[in-house]
């Protein structure tokens, strides 16, 4: 194990120093800087390497954390890398976008500040990078199978890596004219610069993954030629239907959906020049949402010079500590102060939004009532409507599913009530060879899960292909422990 005393000696958690918000809201560099590290080798010292880990069942990748947390302290880094890659194909990706479930499970979260296992993570990968440590993996040997993967998220790109890594000849398709999906152009570079995306494509490239970007599946390509060309299929197009808010005003000019915002934002600091971006400076900004995709649009806000940015949630404000019914090792829901919170704007609970309100079709305030609870709904009570003056507004209530057009009527797949793509224990579609992971198949959720899915939908694949898999297979697609293997 590591330290066996470091919990005793070392009860402080410290995390990764931000850079001051003066200085970081003046350009689109990552918020977090490098820790030093005699303070990164105590806090992975803390680590107790119990004897039952629950940071493991924290992680639905099953991440080996304390065999890393120990190879850490003892400052072989060469080995924590490997450890660590041994459950994740992205450990630069859920070490900055991942929100931890596993520290919610650390054993010494039960009465001291759990290990800062996140940090340590994304300090292992980095040091890995910069030393060179991380090369491509190409297979001994190539099956003469083909498989086509749809997207190029986290999902899709652990399907690719795993696939082309045990032989089969795997090529991804992209919609956009860059690999990334919503870690290229819907993440901000504040929170994850390009090159992390950019530097494990060439590894995928050097490993034998195909890339097709700018290729919509559906129009450029049906998806009954991909079931015809290759011997199976996967769809990893995400949820990316967004939660509409159907109240009056709503066609006014200056309300738009979150990612209607982000991603031109995200290519303008990639150096693109966007005809009609949504600008938010000078202008007093309101974003609907208090979750990740809200503290983007809010740290956007900021670095483009907005006047003013509140965000509003409907509901109560989350507690500081675990309420009674989230008890460890639960995944607590908690009050959050992310890095853009940090950076200023005003943060609105029990808000109901009830009206946009506007002059000559264009956007000047949002009508907002406190929320009341009726009978286990959240209403707007009556008298207390306000309304605060607004140039933009975005909607970032979350996403309903997946995009139905082309996979209905081309792949005949049937969707699940909650507008996801449903699939059996195998992530096999009711199409015979055609599987979904991610965020298509599980509706909305953490990166770490669809990298988990990825991974899983994988070893399904190889499955259905060879008849059998030596690919690890972390997490089953429904609640029940279904084992691919």
């Amino acid at each position: 194990m590591a330290d066996p005393r470091g919990f005793l000696k070392v009860r402080q958690r410290e995390t990764q120093p931000r850079r001051p918000v003066p200085v970081r809201i003046m350009d689109w560099k990552e918020v977090y800087e490098a820790q030093e590290k005699g303070t990164l080798k105590a806090q992975a010292g803390r680590c107790m390497d119990c004897g039952v880990p629950f940071c493991h069942q924290g992680c639905p990748l099953g991440n080996l954390i304390p065999e890393w947390n120990d190879l850490m302290w003892r400052d072989k880094g060469d080995e924590a890398i490997e450890r660590l890659h041994a459950t994740n194909n992205f450990p630069e990706f859920t070490g900055r976008l991942c929100p931890a479930p596993c520290e919610a499970s650390c054993v010494l979260g039960i009465n001291q500040p759990a290990v800062t296992i996140k940090q340590v993570e994304v300090s292992i990968i980095d040091e890995a990078w910069d030393n060179g440590w991380v090369n491509p993996l190409p297979p001994a040997r190539l099956t003469g199978k083909t498989v086509a993967v749809v997207g190029s998220g986290p999902a899709g790109l652990a399907v690719a890596q795993q696939l082309t890594r045990v032989g089969h000849t795997v090529a991804v398709y992209e919609r956009d004219d860059k690999i990334g999906g919503l870690l290229r152009y819907g993440i901000p570079d504040f929170k994850m610069e390009k090159e992390q995306v950019d530097r494990r494509i060439e590894q995928m490239k050097a490993e034998g993954t195909r890339f097709r970007t700018g290729v919509s599946v559906g129009t450029d390509v049906t998806w009954e030629q991909l079931r015809r060309r290759y011997d199976a299929v996967v769809v990893c197009t995400g949820a990316t239907v967004p939660r509409d808010l159907p109240i009056p005003g709503r066609d006014l000019d200056g309300v738009h959906f979150a990612m209607d915002y982000l991603v031109p934002a995200n290519r303008a600091v990639a150096g693109e020049t966007i005809e009609n971006q949504i600008n938010a400076h000078g202008k007093h900004v309101v974003i609907l949402g208090g979750g990740d995709t809200g503290a983007d649009c809010l740290g956007t806000a900021h670095r483009h010079g907005a006047a003013s940015v509140t965000t509003l949630a409907i509901g109560k404000q989350p507690p500081a500590e675990r309420a009674s019914h989230q008890p460890w090792p639960t995944f607590p829901t908690l009050f959050e102060v992310a890095s853009a919170h940090e950076e200023g704007g005003e943060r609105t609970y029990l808000a109901s939004t009830v009206e946009f309100v506007g002059e000559n079709g264009k956007l000047t305030g949002v009508k907002v009532a406190e929320t009341e609870f009726v009978d286990g709904k959240r209403l707007p009570k009556a008298g207390t409507e306000r309304i605060i003056p607004a140039d933009l507004v975005f909607l970032s209530l979350g996403f309903t599913g997946a995009e139905p057009a082309g996979i209905t009527e081309q792949v005949h797949a049937e969707f699940d009530g909650r507008g996801n793509v449903a699939r059996d224990g195998y992530y096999m579609t009711n199409t015979e060879g055609v599987f979904v992971a991610g965020d298509a198949g599980r509706g909305q959720s953490l990166i770490v899960w669809a990298i988990a899915e990825g991974r899983a939908a994988a070893a399904a694949v190889d499955k259905y292909l060879m008849g059998s898999t030596i690919l690890p297979a972390p997490v089953a697609p429904t609640d029940r422990a279904i084992a691919v293997l």
